[in-house]
């Protein structure tokens, strides 16, 4: 084979390697996420934004969940009225906005 074409299917090969340890990560993401949820270490995410409504003058376009620095958080994008982007950073456990910023 020609080495063209042999360093072609090499950088397929990574691709399609490294796509699968994204999508393996992000299902040991989603099972840890159940989990905390089941063992009551967070707040359901309705529950979170149901706390957080007088407090958010705007609509939510983004919502993610992660563990930093051994806490599980909410990271809640909206839009504000004036158009601004602001992003809070919620604890999952309490609901309190630990951070929130322009984005």
């Amino acid at each position: 084979m020609h080495p063209a074409w042999l360093a072609l299917v090499a950088a397929a090969c990574l691709l399609v390697m490294t796509g699968a340890a994204r999508s393996a990560l992000a299902d040991e993401d989603h099972e840890a996420a159940r989990g905390a949820l089941e063992r009551g270490e967070v707040m359901p995410l309705a529950e979170v934004l149901d706390e957080l409504r007088p407090r958010i003058d705007g609509e939510i376009v983004a919502t993610e969940f992660e563990r930093d620095d051994g806490r599980w958080l909410y990271e809640i994008k909206y839009i504000d009225r004036e158009g601004r982007m602001i992003e809070l950073q919620v604890d999952a456990r309490t609901a309190k906005v630990l951070k929130a910023e322009d984005d």
